[in-house]
C-alpha cells in the first residue's frame, strides 16, 4: 500500500517558540519519540539544520530552525523516553549542535535491521519490507533552506517520520525471537557515546594530494598551512574548499611562495581576498619555522604484508558467519577489524557480541588453536577447533 499524503490531518508546522513549547510538553510524557532531520551542508562547513521532524502517536510536527529556538528540545532529549530514528549517525550530531543535548535512549531502525537479515538499508526499502508501506521520496534532494516550503517536500519529510514507532515495534519483535535484544541495545548505546568530533586541524594536511610523501620542511608547512585553512573554515562556518581550493593548497604546499605576488601567481590562488592571502603567507612561516618534533605525520601502522592473504581468508569467514546468523557483514567485522585482529591492534572484534559470534574463533585461528577448511567441493568454509566440532 501507499503511505497517505501527510498534508495535512495530524501534521503541524511549528514555526514559533510558543508553539514548539506545546509539542515540547507533549513529547514530554511520551515513553518514545520519532525523530529525523533535513539539513544541507553545500556550503557551510558545519551541517545546516533546516528541518526537524518528530512524530509520536498523536501527531507529527514540523519544526522549522529557522523560527524558533530548538534548544527548547533539549527538555524531550534529557528525559528518559526513547528516541527512535533511523540511520541516527548523522543526525545525532547535528540534533546535539543545535540543542546542547542527545537523547538518554535510541533505537535506530537501520542498526536494528542489521541484526534481523535485512542488512543495512534505506528507510524506502525498510518501511516497505516490515510494513508493506511505500514512501514517496520525490522531494529527497530539495532545497530545504526554502520558505515557505512546498507541499511536496513537507510530505516527503512528515513521511521520514510517520512510521518509525510501528517500524521499531515491528523490528523489536523479531529482534526479541532471536535472543538479540541486549546487543542491538549495546551498539545503540555505542552510538550515542561517540562523540561529535570537529577535523582535528593539525591532521588536515594528511588529505592534501601527495602528503604521504611529504619531508622536512615540506611536511612541516603542509600541516601549519592545512590547519589555518581548516581553523578559518570553522571560523567562518565555510567549507574548506570555499577557503583555498584543494589545487591551490596542494601547488603552495609543493612550491611555498614567499610574497603576495608570488602567490598570485599560484594556479588557483590567483583571487584571494587580501586577509586570506595574508594568513596564508603567515601560515607558511611558521611551518619554515616549526620544530621538526611538532609535525604530526599520518600514522602508519607497520603491518606486515605477508599477512594480507590471510587477512582475505578470515575476512571470507567472517562473511560466512554474518550471513549464516543473519547479521549484516559489515555490521559484524569489517576487512580493518580483521587486519587489526591479526596484527594485533585492539579492535572491535576483542569484546561483546561480536567476539562471541566471531572474533573468538578468529583468534584462535590467529594463534594456530583452530584452522578454516574448504568443503562441499569449495562452495564453503569450515572452522575447527580441536575441542569442538566443525563449524
Amino acid at each position: 500500500m501507499t503511505s497517505p499524503t501527510s498534508s495535512e490531518p495530524g501534521v503541524r508546522s511549528v514555526e514559533s517558540d510558543t508553539e514548539l513549547a506545546q509539542v515540547v510538553d507533549t513529547l514530554r510524557s511520551e515513553p518514545e519519540y520519532g525523530l529525523d532531520t533535513e539539513f544541507m551542508a553545500e556550503k557551510t562547513y558545519y551541517p545546516q539544520l533546516c528541518l526537524v521532524q518528530l512524530s509520536w502517536p498523536g501527531g507529527i510536527a514540523l519544526v522549522d530552525p529557522f523560527a524558533c529556538d530548538v534548544r527548547a528540545l533539549a527538555a524531550v532529549l534529557d528525559e528518559p523516553a526513547t528516541m527512535v530514528t533511523h540511520a541516527g549517525g548523522a543526525d545525532l550530531p547535528i540534533v546535539e549542535r543545535a540543542t546542547g543535548a542527545r537523547p538518554r535512549n535510541l533505537f535506530d531502525t537501520q542498526l536494528a535491521a542489521g541484526f534481523v537479515g535485512l542488512g543495512q538499508p534505506s528507510l524506502v526499502s525498510l518501511v516497505t519490507a516490515v510494513l508493506d508501506v511505500r514512501l514517496d521520496k520525490g522531494d529527497q534532494l530539495a532545497d530545504w533552506t526554502r520558505r515557505p516550503l512546498p507541499a511536496s517536500a513537507r510530505r516527503y519529510a512528515a513521511g521520514d517520520v510517520e512510521h518509525l514507532l510501528p517500524l521499531a515495534a515491528a523490528l523489536r519483535a523479531r529482534i526479541a525471537e532471536l535472543g538479540r535484544t541486549e546487543w542491538v541495545a549495546a551498539e545503540a548505546d555505542l552510538l550515542l557515546r561517540t562523540p561529535a568530533r570537529d577535523a582535528d586541524p593539525d591532521a588536515a594536511w594528511w588529505r592534501i594530494k601527495g602528503a604521504r610523501a611529504l619531508r622536512g620542511e615540506r611536511a612541516c608547512i603542509a600541516q601549519a598551512l592545512g590547519a589555518w585553512r581548516e581553523r578559518r573554515a570553522q571560523q567562518t562556518d565555510r567549507p574548506p574548499r570555499f577557503v583555498l581550493p584543494e589545487l591551490a593548497l596542494a601547488a603552495i604546499v609543493q612550491r611555498p611562495p614567499s610574497t603576495v605576488d608570488e602567490l598570485a601567481r599560484v594556479r588557483g590562488a590567483g583571487s584571494l581576498p587580501s586577509g586570506v592571502a595574508r594568513g596564508i603567507l603567515e601560515a607558511i612561516e611558521q611551518g619554515r619555522a616549526m620544530e621538526r618534533t611538532s609535525l604530526r605525520a599520518p600514522p602508519r601502522h607497520g603491518d606486515d604484508p605477508a599477512v594480507d592473504a590471510a587477512v582475505g581468508l578470515l575476512t571470507g569467514w567472517a562473511a560466512q558467519v554474518a550471513a549464516g546468523e543473519q547479521v549484516d557483514a559489515r555490521l559484524l567485522a569489517i576487512r580493518d577489524d580483521v587486519k587489526a585482529l591479526v596484527n594485533g591492534r585492539p579492535n572491535r572484534l576483542d569484546g561483546g557480541w561480536r567476539a562471541e559470534m566471531l572474533g573468538d574463533d578468529l583468534h584462535a585461528l590467529v594463534r594456530g588453536d583452530a584452522v578454516v577448511r574448504l568443503v562441499e567441493s569449495g562452495r564453503r568454509l569450515s572452522l575447527e577447533r580441536g575441542d569442538s566440532p566443525p563449524r
